[in-house]
């Protein structure tokens, strides 16, 4: 791991993750794939909104230009499609788009990629779809937008008055009252003067659902070689090669370790042959994985078990009862939403087919 490189979503161990944040020191350079903070710090309150012509494309309209969205209250939102942070943030953004719409509120994404896929417009405008993302998002893949506005968070909203100027900002999860009183403040400050104030009502489920933040023990775990915490295999890593791992028959919590033949390398785990598994110690509610075959279009199937069985009831959106799944996108699977009592538990994915790569665990 390049020592000038630091990328977690929770602040501290046992804390519900909140935030993907980047932190580059001075001269530093990102993990392929990976936007560059800005040394400049944040962008100071009543700045102007930065130009979004960096942008490499756009989703969902034409390129918007900030003369476009003067008079308007505007929150602009750093997003990128795997990071269940933001997910967990799109019902309470739909909400406030559908209600304040009419009123002069307009809602800009902006995708900044973390993972390599995610550079890819075809699974950016697929899982755009899929996800429900149907308002005007730019595409940044130069990270060109991310550098102008000095981000270094996933998720990030910015919230402009009807002047262009930056009034109030939140990074990660969290403080939706806040956001909403602003949103009301500034409207009422461009003339409406008929806003409701009371809270939009807001219901999430399926993945967009709160984490259960009293029982999450673990954090986020990168999978690839330069970034990675608690791997247990015996022998280590050896980045960069095909090599037969196995997992030890007890895991401490929050390792992680590989079974079957496997390359690594600094940004994943790839199968080279099939009957692979990876197994992870956790104590949560949810375990989300990023992953999906190597190439866009194929296939993997995969099985899950929790403590060395089915997951029955315990099961995540993305697989059965049984355990049974297949990945056949390059994005987050949810693999175990737990109903009852949480504890710490063995979870393990067997991979059918090669060709699986996986990048991330995530937990709720």
């Amino acid at each position: 791991m390049a020592e000038d490189v630091v990328r977690p979503r929770s602040l501290l161990l046992g804390s519900v993750a909140t935030l993907s944040v980047v932190l580059l020191a001075a001269g530093g350079i990102p993990h392929p794939g990976g936007p560059m903070a800005s040394d400049a710090g944040p962008m100071p309150m009543h700045s102007q909104i930065p130009s979004l012509a960096g942008a490499t494309g756009w989703l969902n309209s034409p390129q918007l230009t900030p003369s476009e969205l003067q008079g308007k209250v505007v929150l602009v939102d750093f997003w990128t499609y795997t990071c269940i942070n933001w997910r967990r943030t799109l019902p309470y953004l739909r909400a406030w788009a559908k209600r304040y719409g009419k009123s002069g509120l307009v809602l800009v994404g902006v995708h900044t990629p973390e993972f390599p896929f995610e550079h890819d417009v075809a699974n950016v405008r697929q899982q755009a779809k899929e996800i429900g993302v149907d308002y005007p998002s730019a595409i940044d893949s130069d990270f060109a937008v991310w550098r102008a506005f000095h981000n270094q968070y996933w998720p990030a909203l910015y919230v402009f008055d009807a002047q262009g100027r930056l009034r109030h900002h939140q990074f990660g999860e969290g403080g939706y009252a806040e956001i909403e009183k602003v949103i009301q403040k500034l409207l009422a400050e461009a003339g409406r003067k008929d806003l409701d104030p009371r809270p939009t009502p807001v219901t999430a489920g399926g993945v967009e659902l709160a984490a259960d933040s009293s029982n999450v023990r673990s954090s986020e775990t990168y999978l690839g070689e330069s970034r990675t915490e608690g791997f247990a295999s015996p022998g280590g890593i050896h980045a960069g090669e095909r090599r037969l791992y196995s997992s030890p028959t007890r895991l401490n919590l929050n390792d992680w370790a590989l079974s079957g033949t496997w390359t690594v390398d600094d940004e994943r785990v790839r199968l080279d042959q099939a009957g692979g598994r990876i197994a992870y110690r956790f104590h949560a509610r949810d375990v989300n994985l990023i992953m999906g075959p190597a190439t866009r279009g194929g296939a993997v199937r995969f099985r899950v078990f929790l403590d060395g069985k089915p997951p029955g009831p315990s099961h995540g959106l993305d697989v059965d009862e049984a355990g049974n799944g297949t990945a056949n996108e390059q994005r987050m699977y949810q693999l175990i939403r737990q109903p009852g009592s949480i504890g710490d538990r063995r979870f393990e994915i067997e991979f059918l087919d090669p060709g699986a790569e996986a990048f991330d665990f995530t937990f709720g």
